[in-house]
């Protein structure tokens, strides 16, 4: 398990199995597994490592990294993950959006979407573990991924990945005013009020957060008695 800012500096922080299954005992309700090297490395996620997670806790969890077919999905769904996202495959084939939401459902596919503000305002979709620029526009993106059959939003802020400076409100909120499905934030989680503030300030419907968890910083139970002291929907 690793982790960087802005997508580099990348730094060990533990086993993923052993974290897992600590998350779940602290109380989180969902996990996302991301391999974001898999892509770059064209290699697959690791089968294995998802089936010991599964192994390790029971609530819902999302695996990420290298999927490039309806077989590769099948094959992390198998092995016990609840929804697979699609990042760099899905914008190099689009069509496998719609392959996967026909065989599994639109409750799977969890499209991926690092984006990336341009210096004209509106932000570009990057792939390959944040190390490309696509060109493509992220509201134009997000659009076409929910059409395809996208069930689940997971958007990245790379300005904010690991800065610990707040969630990207403006962002979220403009791919929020533009989809209508579940949309998790992720990127610049820092202390506890950042997390009652993206869901007081936005429409998102979740909140991923990695550095302050990972570092003891926070506890997940202290997030969530923030959350319900602020009259916001969750599971205690």
């Amino acid at each position: 398990m690793v982790k960087g800012v802005n997508f580099v500096n990348l730094t060990d922080v533990g086993d993923p199995v052993d974290s897992a299954r600590a998350y779940y005992e602290a109380g989180c309700d969902e996990l996302v597994f991301l391999d974001i090297t898999a892509t770059s490395d064209q290699r697959q996620t690791t089968v294995d490592m998802v089936r010991r997670v599964a192994d390790q806790v029971f609530i819902p969890f999302t695996v990420g990294g290298g999927i490039r077919s309806v077989d590769d999905m099948n094959q992390m769904l198998k092995a016990g993950a609840d929804k697979v996202a699609v990042n760099s495959s899905a914008l190099a084939n689009p069509q496998l959006i719609k392959d996967c939401a026909e065989k599994f459902g639109n409750q799977c596919v969890v499209v991926a979407i690092d984006a990336k503000r341009q210096a004209d305002g509106n932000w570009h979709v990057y792939v390959a573990g944040g190390r490309k620029d696509t060109g493509r526009d992220l509201l134009t993106w997000a659009k076409e991924a929910v059409s395809l059959g996208a069930g689940e939003i997971l958007l990245t802020s790379m300005d904010k990945d690991g800065t610990k400076s707040g969630f990207d409100l403006e962002m979220l909120n403009a791919v929020a005013d533009v989809v209508d499905v579940p949309l998790i934030a992720s990127g610049g989680a820092g202390n506890v009020p950042d997390m009652v503030e993206v869901f007081e300030k936005t429409s998102a419907t979740g909140a991923l957060a990695a550095s302050i968890f990972h570092y003891g910083e926070v506890k997940i139970s202290d997030v969530k008695t923030a959350l319900a002291a602020h009259e916001l929907e969750v599971r205690l």
